[in-house]
């Protein structure tokens, strides 16, 4: 089962190319700091602006640079369902040992349009797949009846979860038969999630301080909870401040204070403010960081 802390991490470029060393760094400083996952080309990696040849070569680049020492959970997802099977079908063709799948978004389904959707990826799959519900940002709420019956599909083996709604692991695991993976994908909530059920978090904040998201992750694996929420208050104002501004202009900024990649992104996100700079700045002071 892929637990624990997972990193959704950033696409670097030089100029406007993928920055191919510098992803290759990136992946061997989260094995060493102890994240427990790579997520490449999800919302934080700006999948939405990468071409199909671009998000095969940076999972193929993740994978290797990986080697099998920790899970890759590339995403694949796409509102339109053939689309969906052939980005999943070129993530297990480059390696990855998952993929998260989003939807819904634009087209705005029905519950029965969202679980055919799953059914289809299930049909065609040969790798176990994540959802990933995200209301905020497709305007479709998996609702936890559909969850289950998704859960009961062979492939479909977990969920990345952003409903920001502390109760879905309580409500889906009444409802869910068998072994199912559930992680937060948020990071403010993710002790919380954890408490109500969870077993990881999809982190954006893990890019910038994998120490200290993996600590937290290993604190509730082991029931430790008042370590984890210690923990959290601690990383809380890292959390607010890279989300201050549409992401990931925050998470990149951060990422170039730590020397590991430009914090450049594509169009239509923009550069930072310098006010959101500063609280940026700040906070990865606090934590000793930089």
């Amino acid at each position: 089962m892929i637990n624990g802390s997972l990193v959704a991490l950033v696409t670097p470029f030089r100029g406007d190319e993928i920055d191919v060393d510098a992803l290759e760094h990136m992946v061997s400083w989260h094995i060493e700091q102890g994240t427990n996952g790579i997520v490449p080309v999800g919302t934080t990696g700006e999948a939405a602006t990468l071409s199909n040849k671009e998000s095969g070569h940076v999972i193929r680049l993740v994978v290797q640079a990986a080697a099998g020492r920790i899970s890759v959970l590339a995403g694949a997802g796409s509102n339109n369902t053939h689309k969906a099977i052939l980005n999943n079908e070129r993530a297990k063709k480059f390696g990855a040992d998952a993929t998260l799948h989003v939807t819904g978004y634009y087209n705005r389904p029905s519950q029965e349009g969202l679980f055919r959707h799953f059914e289809a990826l299930n049909n065609a799959s040969k790798i176990p797949i994540f959802v990933y519900n995200i209301p905020t940002r497709t305007n479709v709420d998996i609702l936890p009846e559909t969850m289950a019956r998704l859960a009961a599909l062979p492939n479909i083996v977990g969920v990345k979860d952003a409903t920001a709604d502390i109760t879905r692991p309580i409500r889906e695991r009444l409802l869910i038969k068998g072994e199912f993976s559930f992680l937060s994908g948020e990071d403010g909530t993710a002790v919380a999630y954890n408490v109500a059920g969870g077993n990881g978090c999809v982190s954006v904040t893990a890019n910038v301080a994998p120490g200290l998201c993996a600590e937290l992750q290993a604190a509730c694996h082991d029931g430790d909870y008042k370590l984890a929420a210690d923990i959290q208050n601690r990383l809380m104002p890292l959390h607010r401040a890279l989300f201050v501004e549409p992401s990931p202009a925050g998470v990149k900024y951060a990422a170039s204070l730590l020397g590991h990649c430009d914090a450049f992104c594509r169009l239509p996100m923009v550069p930072l403010s310098e006010n959101s700079k500063l609280a940026i700045h700040m906070a990865m002071s606090d934590l000793g960081l930089i």
